[in-house]
């Protein structure tokens, strides 16, 4: 199965992403005003796709990425080793006054009518001082590697990290690898260098080097400078917005042979309805709708691409791979934290239509 895509049949890593690692606090249901305790997700656009696909998926997979060395730089450590992620470390001392830091990130889950709320805390943060030359991308693809990965986030840390992620996809291409960005267009972080305008030129030399693309309609117009659907959509389940955008995104970017995104209708914060829609080397596929309990949605998004990526990297026919991708994000959202806790069993089993009946 081909999807357009010239996947290599084996390599050494089947997976590795590009990104920033940041450790979430997480009080719970408690507004940060009101908290006194927190629990610690270790986490990451980019990583959190590496780790879903090596710990529930069973493959090989990798981060390269800034780390620090202090306490919190351990602790984050210590999680990428037991998702079973193979690290490629660009290291910085800590100095206890300036840094650098490994970035923080405050995200309370809200409940019912109240929404969850994230803030940041990325004050020179380590994997923003990432530039070319950083990592020795030769070594690291000489021993083969099958799929590269980065994305949005890390690409508007910094005046320097959209430049590592082009190096390093320009490297995973001349190695033979398929490359895919996440668009994950998040204003907050894009305004600090430059807004919108820069965010698009930025990210459309990027995307100039892409196989797969992830991202929803919003994430197409703001990231790539896409005009929107002429129509609007009947509901946030409706993929005519998203399909409606796809003819201008490849005409912008023939290169381009999959676009994929999750839907998502809020009902309140923990009741929502989930679907999944991709267009893959000309073809459309929409996955089921399902009704989510979400105990904390953070990394949904993310769980849907490791879903989606290992149906393709182990030759699934299309429409199963987003189904497996649909039901590994709406799994996600039932743990704490921001990667999986589920098996690639459960994960079939969900995308085949199984139920919630207990398991004995």
């Amino acid at each position: 199965m081909s999807y357009g895509l010239n996947i290599r049949p084996e390599g050494t890593l089947d997976f590795l992403s590009l990104g920033a690692l940041i450790h979430r606090l997480d009080p719970g249901i408690i507004p940060f005003r009101k908290a006194s305790q927190c629990q610690i997700h270790v986490s990451g656009g980019e990583f959190n796709v590496a780790a879903n696909l090596a710990d529930c998926f069973r493959l090989q997979t990798g981060i390269a990425t800034a780390m620090v060395d202090y306490p919190i730089g351990d602790l984050i450590a210590e999680r990428v080793k037991a998702m079973g992620v193979k690290p490629f470390y660009k290291r910085f001392a800590h100095d206890g006054v300036t840094g650098p830091n490994m970035a923080t990130v405050y995200s309370d889950r809200g409940l019912g009518v109240r929404a969850p709320v994230v803030f940041y805390n990325r004050s020179n943060e380590a994997a923003a001082r990432l530039k070319p030359g950083d990592f020795d991308w030769n070594t690291i693809f000489s021993a083969g590697v099958r799929w590269f990965h980065s994305g949005g986030i890390f690409a508007a840390l910094s005046e320097t990290t959209p430049e590592v992620i082009i190096e390093g996809m320009q490297a995973a291409k001349a190695s033979g690898a398929v490359v895919s960005f996440d668009l994950n267009f998040r204003e907050k972080l894009w305004k600090v260098f430059g807004g919108g305008d820069r965010a698009v030129s930025v990210i459309e030399r990027i995307v100039k080097n892409v196989d797969v693309l992830v991202g929803n309609e919003e994430d197409l117009q703001k990231g790539l400078g896409i005009a929107g659907p002429e129509v609007a959509a009947k509901s946030k389940l409706d993929p005519s917005a998203f399909f409606g955008m796809i003819d201008r995104v490849v005409q912008k970017h023939p290169q381009v042979k999959i676009v994929a995104t999750t839907l998502r209708e809020v009902h309140s914060t923990n009741r929502h309805s989930w679907g999944a829609v991709a267009w893959i080397n000309g073809q459309t596929h929409v996955a089921p709708t399902c009704e989510l309990d979400v105990l904390d949605r953070v990394g949904g998004g993310d769980g849907f691409a490791a879903g989606f990526f290992y149906g393709l990297l182990t030759g699934e026919p299309a429409e199963e791979a987003i189904k497996l991708g649909w039901a590994h994000g709406a799994l996600l959202t039932t743990f704490p934290g921001d990667t999986t806790m589920a098996t690639v069993e459960q994960v079939r089993a969900f995308a085949k239509g199984g139920s919630a009946r207990i398991q004995r």
